[in-house]
């Protein structure tokens, strides 16, 4: 099937590792043009090498710090500069675990301007030339915590909440323009991060991550963790011209993890 991305060009966030990367990948092996944005460019360039040759033509890594609003409008205004772009992936590290009541007032400002307000800045950049063009994909990363609340990120539950009712919201502005607003919701997919929160449970509940591991299993239909790779997979899917009449929606990529309909 052609997804229709030739000639396509595509911002990702967070694109140094995990999620990330994989969509970063992905989106170039369907023939995108990709700006892969990271606080460490470096780690960027080291797996571009690992890409077939004329995919690294493809890609280029470019800085960006969520925690640095200067940093994000000068790599928007940048974009902007250079044509726009067809496609954006908000993506970002999650916070710190802990229960929702050992937050303070600023803890929930700091983490709330790096996993959200950011990619809304980014969208007021970007967005009005994908709707100029009559064509854009607006994709965010979000979290299983949107739809069930996971034990011990209260953080993440509450911010990516709100990126839900933004997400929702801009699709409904945006959509007689040809510009489809969606959020990719990931279950227990094996990265880096992952293993961070096995091993901050490990240590609450006076396990080993490898228990922690079979105890989430149990917990997914699938009896498995997914790869980053089939994560991305749902991601090029959204952000292509196949997926043209798909918006305001969450899409699962959990093994069937979350068991409301």
């Amino acid at each position: 099937m052609d997804l229709g991305l030739n000639g396509k060009t595509a911002l990702v966030l967070g694109a140094s590792r995990g999620l990330g990367r994989a969509i970063a990948a992905g989106l170039c092996a369907e023939g995108a043009t990709v700006l892969a944005a990271a606080r460490h460019p470096s780690d960027i360039e080291a797996w571009r090498a690992d890409l077939p040759p004329d995919q690294q033509t493809q890609l280029t890594a470019f800085h960006a710090d969520l925690a640095d609003r200067a940093s994000i409008v000068a790599l928007a205004e940048r974009v902007v500069r250079d044509g726009g772009v067809d496609i954006l992936v908000n993506n970002s590290g999650g916070p710190p675990p802990g229960a929702i009541s050992t937050f303070s007032d600023e803890d929930w400002i700091a983490h709330f301007t790096v996993m959200a307000s950011r990619f809304f800045l980014l969208a007021s950049h970007l967005v009005p030339g994908m709707r100029e063009r009559k064509w854009g994909r607006v994709l965010t990363v979000g979290s299983s915590g949107i739809m069930q609340p996971i034990a011990g990120l209260g953080l993440s539950n509450g911010i990516r909440g709100a990126i839900a009712g933004w997400s929702k919201t801009l699709s409904n502005e945006v959509a007689a323009d040809g510009v489809t607003v969606n959020m990719l919701i990931p279950g227990r997919i094996h990265t880096d991060r992952l293993d961070q929160l096995d091993g901050a449970a490990a240590q609450r509940d006076g396990l080993t991550r490898d228990d922690v591991a079979r105890r989430s299993l149990r917990d997914i239909p699938a009896a498995r963790y997914g790869r980053p790779e089939e994560f991305a997979d749902a991601a090029v899917f959204l952000a292509s011209e196949r997926a043209s009449y798909i918006t305001g929606s969450q899409l699962r990529v959990d093994g069937g993890m979350i068991r409301s309909v």
